[in-house]
């Protein structure tokens, strides 16, 4: 039986301009269909004329989607119950009884609402987050598509440097400093810091806390470098972009360190915050995606397997007849999956059995993100444990249990 009992059940299309909808109606035991306007007005007019038409009963609503306008404003009403479908599992649902692959909109509404109807317990509603995990997590995946954004800047500003003064890439330092942006617009050719004072070059590299010997290696590399070319058009445009991708780097890092701030300040009142705050290399970035994707609810979450199964950490295996196969799931959510992947390759460094573990798969073979990914698997069941049980985490008391238990990594890692 479900967990819930349904006045009418909804398979929804939604589009950018309209959205199908096909309704079961379990009173009157039939169906309809329509088409909605992508209007505020128009989706809360729908759903507030079913709620008249089915009483006090819940709505349950399929919809291939998991965010966006309509799944938001539809999980505001506490009376309906979401159930986000997997586009692939839509789609297969549907060719199964429509092998000719033809699709339209009434169609797939009415493909979700049988689906829905038929398997509706083997479906996974949506619970939704307490608001300082949505907030968290809003805010840290915001974060990443600007430094997404500045590494692109980034790269079109390496290659065009490749090609007419590459020594750059090792006088400016980082290209997302502001280092790297001062020296480039001051000096954004090889001619332009060779003519320039060695004082002014030595003061500039004093002013961002360089030290006297690495400032006198950059000034006699300088004055010994030799130009690629002597091409006036390929350098006069290079220029031009450059000073364009670093107009666009530095807004994006005065985005990304008021997105910081904002981020750290939320994280500060949050109820874990000390928890994640404890493993080794989470810092003021990972600790709270970490967090967001744990959340508060202690419920929410069955168990550590669930979360290493849903991130994508997990693998999937594959098995036929007398083969058996085990591959990387690529049907996950890639920004949590990315925030586990991320931590774990950063603990290597700062966690003992962590390194130790790393080395013990790259030993069998495994490739780096192939041990990396193991590692975080080990990490998501730690994570949980510390995380259901309300504990900080604590590396010597790890290795006490490790070593109590016999591991090999008790060796390895002293």
């Amino acid at each position: 039986m479900s967990e819930f009992e349904f006045g009418a059940l909804v398979g929804l299309d939604w589009g950018d301009t309209s959205h199908q909808v096909a309704v079961w109606d379990e009173q009157r035991q039939m169906c309809t269909s329509e088409r909605i306007e992508h209007t505020p007005a128009a989706l809360h007019a729908w759903i507030e004329a079913l709620h008249a038409q089915v009483g006090s009963a819940r709505i349950a609503v399929a919809i291939e989607q998991s965010r966006g306008a309509v799944f938001d404003a539809l999980s505001s009403y506490p009376s309906v119950t979401l159930y986000p479908i997997n586009p692939r599992s839509a789609a297969r649902y549907r060719e199964a009884f429509h092998p000719s692959l033809s699709k339209d909109d009434p169609t797939d509404a009415a493909s979700l609402l049988d689906l829905l109807r038929k398997h509706r317990n083997e479906l996974r509603p949506f619970v939704p987050e307490d608001a300082s995990t949505r907030l968290l997590r809003l805010l840290t995946e915001d974060r990443r598509e600007l430094v997404d954004q500045r590494t692109q800047h980034v790269q079109r500003v390496t290659d065009r440097l490749k090609t007419y003064y590459p020594q750059a890439l090792r006088w400016a330092g980082a290209l997302t400093t502001a280092q790297a942006c001062d020296f480039l617009e001051r000096w954004p050719t090889l001619e332009a810091i060779q003519r320039a004072r060695p004082s002014a070059i030595r003061t500039f590299y004093e002013r961002h806390h360089h030290a006297a010997a690495w400032i006198d290696q950059r000034l006699a590399e300088i004055r010994a470098a030799v130009a690629f070319h002597d091409d006036p058009v390929i350098t006069d445009t290079a220029v031009l972009l450059i000073q364009s991708e670093l107009a666009q780097i530095r807004a994006l890092n005065a985005s990304i360190a008021a997105y910081d701030d904002r981020i750290a300040a939320v994280f500060a009142a949050h109820q874990d915050a000390s928890i994640f705050e404890s493993f080794p290399g989470a810092g003021a970035q990972l600790a709270p995606r970490l967090a967001a994707a744990f959340g508060t609810d202690r419920q929410r979450v069955e168990s550590a397997a669930s979360i290493a199964t849903r991130s994508g950490i997990a693998p999937v295996l594959r098995r036929s007849g007398k083969t058996a196969t085990v591959h990387m799931r690529w049907a996950c959510p890639k920004f949590l999956r990315q925030t586990f992947h991320e931590y774990a390759r950063v603990s290597i460094g700062y966690s003992v059995w962590a390194r130790a573990f790393y080395k013990q798969q790259r030993a069998r073979g495994h490739g780096q993100h192939e041990a990396i990914r193991t590692l975080a698997y080990r990490w998501i069941r730690i994570l949980y444990a510390c995380w259901k049980n309300r504990i900080a985490y604590d590396e010597s008391r790890y290795l006490k249990q490790l070593a109590a238990r016999g591991s090999s990594l008790t060796s390895a890692a002293a």
